[in-house]
């Protein structure tokens, strides 16, 4: 009986482990599965691009030091590129017929010309040709006029400009704004919405001695000016023809020398010799725009004070075009960004060739990548993304990126035993 009974539990048993096995063999084996396939339910992730460039970087070399007056102000610039520097204390100054430099920027603004184009007519009043002998007796800079004379506004602009008319500068005036007073308001709102915080107008000719301003912000306003093609067309004659005093010259001794293109002299007992400058510089196959201003040279007269600013201002002009120079920022070979993939798989993007940028030594550069996502799969030399480099408000320049070692996504063997 008792064998019997035991007998009759160990096939029961038996029986139970018959009929669990399969159940937990089926579990395990889906555990297995779910352990092999979980890899390739998905795509491995996608490789990734990491730039190790800085955000930005200094042209390598010894910043210019320019030859600076060794009085008054002076500012120099290059348009698109940024300040070369400046000397002098930064207090507002008389700037004699530099002012009217606003002057022709007003204008121009309210009453646009087009290269070569003439404009509307302005007629000479009476009462502003009776004018002219109590101007004369004053020593002012002038052009005869007649009442009833109709200028076209350009030859009212040259007027203005070249010889440094005073009377045409407050006849133009009140043709725009209606007298005066109202053109003054106008230049000096216009200077406040350029940022020219240090300067105040109270006369479009300049003679008053409390119109002031800086070497800087008149560097502010020339670059402004010399933008506008009419602007630029005028301030680089060297003569022009006007009604009644006929044939005009440009007190600018320095047109045409040295590559420069305009734009104002000014001179009086408290300004001293002033003049702005804008000299055109070729680097390689490239124009670029040097503008500048030179404020408070001295001497007893107008022509001495010229010839004091000329001579203050040529080795400046000279010494900003000797310091541009194409200078090399990114060296091909060069490594610029690291690509990671999944399971310790990866390789580089370098400067497929050198990125060179027109600057001066210590000009900030800024450096920028342009990586398009990264594919799985990259052969060893691949063209992939590109590399700039930008100085100032010129457009940035660069070159393309070209892959290290060949990128390829892990194996199978890698994806079931790393994971």
């Amino acid at each position: 009986m008792y064998q019997s009974a035991s007998y009759a539990a160990a096939q029961r048993r038996s029986r139970r482990l018959k009929l669990l096995l399969p159940a937990a063999l089926a579990l395990v084996l889906v555990a297995i599965g779910l352990f092999v396939s979980q890899p390739f339910w998905q795509d491995p992730p996608r490789p990734t691009a990491e730039p190790i460039l800085p955000a930005s970087a200094k042209i390598p070399g010894t910043p210019p030091e320019l030859p600076w007056p060794s009085t008054g102000q002076a500012a120099v610039s290059v348009e698109g590129l940024g300040d070369l520097g400046t000397f002098g204390s930064p207090t507002p100054v008389a700037i004699g017929s530099v002012a009217k430099v606003m002057t022709a920027y007003v204008v121009l603004t309210d009453h646009p010309l087009g290269v070569g184009e003439s404009g509307p007519s302005l007629t000479v009043s009476a009462a502003q040709a009776a004018a002219y002998p109590a101007e004369k007796a004053r020593g002012e800079s002038l052009i005869r006029v007649a009442a009833g004379a109709k200028f076209t506004q350009r030859q009212a602009l040259q007027a203005v400009m070249l010889p440094s008319a005073n009377n045409m500068a407050r006849i133009l005036a009140a043709w725009d704004a209606g007298s005066v007073a109202a053109f003054v308001d106008k230049m000096n709102a216009m200077a406040t919405g350029l940022g020219m915080a240090d300067t105040r107008y109270t006369d479009p000719a300049g003679l008053a001695p409390d119109t002031v301003s800086t070497a800087v912000d008149q560097v502010i306003l020339t670059r402004k000016a010399m933008a506008l093609p009419a602007f630029a067309e005028i301030v680089a004659q060297s003569k022009a023809t006007v009604p009644v005093e006929g044939t005009i010259t440009n007190y600018n001794d320095l047109l045409g020398r040295d590559g420069v293109v305009g734009v104002k002299t000014g001179s009086t007992d408290q300004a001293g010799g002033c003049f702005t400058f804008a000299a055109v510089v070729k680097v390689g196959t490239t124009s670029l725009l040097v503008v500048g201003a030179v404020l408070g040279q001295p001497g007893a007269h107008t022509p001495e004070q010229l010839r004091a600013v000329f001579r203050a201002t040529t080795p400046l002009v000279r010494s900003a075009g000797a310091a541009l120079g194409v200078h090399k920022v990114v060296t091909a070979g060069q490594e610029v960004a690291a690509v990671r993939g999944p399971l310790d798989t990866g390789t580089t993007l370098r400067a497929a060739r050198d990125v060179e940028v027109i600057g001066w030594p210590g000009l900030e550069v800024r450096l920028g990548t342009e990586i398009p996502p990264v594919p799985r799969q990259l052969t060893a030399g691949a063209e992939h993304g590109r590399v700039t480099a930008t100085v100032g408000a010129q457009p940035p320049v660069g070159g393309p990126l070209h892959s290290g070692d060949q990128l390829e996504p892990p194996g199978v063997w890698d994806r079931l035993t790393r994971r």
